[in-house]
Order: structure tokens, then C-alpha cells, then sequence
């Protein structure tokens, strides 16, 4: 992904378009939410690699790495063996050692979100194993992507409560 031309858009950031292999299907015959995780997992390390460049290769040069701090999930609507899906990533915040994220995975066939994905994450230092700053260029990347998300729409489900909705 060139910089230019994704990274910095004023758009959500599309991922890779992945498909439902069998082994994701629990009892009910639909993605385990288990899965949910690992794809949303597996699509934040896709932009933090290749546009952010906080990821794995910032591990082996600098010793250093993104780890979540807290997650939310929401679940919309299933995804069935072999569908297709993609995830739309942006960032909500930033600051020199934390990017807190919404993605939205969005089914294939019908277009419509299958879940969304909040997340808050620090950059840690693997030696001593302690938040630190990023280093400056990623910094510079982060701030890039955070400016060009600014003017984004919310996501309706970031920073929602857990809970029971009561009606009286």
C-alpha cells in the first residue's frame, strides 16, 4: 500500500477481502465469535504493517510494538462458510503512544456491516516491557492518518456502555 495513495485518504481504509473457511463455522453454522477477533486481529496487523509501519518489522528493527489495551466488539449479522468479507479501518485518536481505532467488517454479498471493532492500543517497549513512544516517523504517519479521520462520522457503536438496556 503506497502511502499516498492509501494511507492518508479521508476515507476508511480498506482491507484485503478474506473469505469463511469451514473451521470459523461453530454449531450454529456461523462464524464463532472467537473468529470475529482473529479477523479483525488479522486486519488491524494489515494496516499497522503496511500503512502504519507499527507492525511486525517495528518489532524486529526497534524492539517495540503495538499491544491492545481493550477491545469491544459488536456483533451485527453473520457470516456463513466461504463469505466474503472485508474491513474498513479508522482512526478515532492518537497520541505519541496510543491509537485508539473503529473497523467495521462488512459482509460481501449484502454490503452490509457483520460487526464492528473498537480498540485502544500502546506502543511497548519489548525490552522493558513498558509503554513507550513510537519512534518519530511512525509518530508522523499516525498524526497523517489521525488528521485525514478527523472529519470522519463517528461510528455509531464507538465508546458504547456494556450493559442491560432497561425500559422503565
Amino acid at each position: 500500500m503506497a502511502e499516498t495513495e492509501i494511507a492518508y485518504e479521508k476515507a476508511p481504509i480498506r482491507t484485503t477481502t478474506r473469505h469463511v473457511p469451514p473451521e470459523w463455522i461453530d454449531y450454529n453454522g456461523h462464524m464463532n465469535v472467537a473468529y470475529y477477533t482473529m479477523a479483525f486481529d488479522q486486519a488491524a496487523d494489515e494496516i499497522f504493517e503496511g500503512v502504519l509501519k507499527i507492525g511486525e518489522n517495528l518489532v524486529r528493527e526497534h524492539r517495540m510494538g503495538p499491544m491492545a489495551l481493550q477491545t469491544q466488539i459488536h456483533y451485527l449479522g453473520e457470516l456463513l462458510e466461504g463469505g466474503a468479507f472485508h474491513c474498513e479501518f479508522q482512526v478515532l485518536d492518537a497520541d505519541p503512544k496510543r491509537v485508539h481505532f473503529f473497523m467495521t467488517m462488512i459482509n460481501g454479498e449484502t454490503g452490509q456491516p457483520a460487526a464492528t471493532y473498537e480498540s485502544l492500543t500502546m506502543n511497548v517497549d519489548l525490552e522493558a516491557r513498558r509503554s513507550a513512544p513510537y519512534p518519530d516517523a511512525a509518530q508522523e504517519r499516525i498524526q497523517r492518518l489521525t488528521a485525514a479521520h478527523a472529519g470522519l462520522p463517528r461510528p455509531a457503536q464507538a465508546g458504547n456502555r456494556l450493559g442491560i438496556r432497561s425500559n422503565t
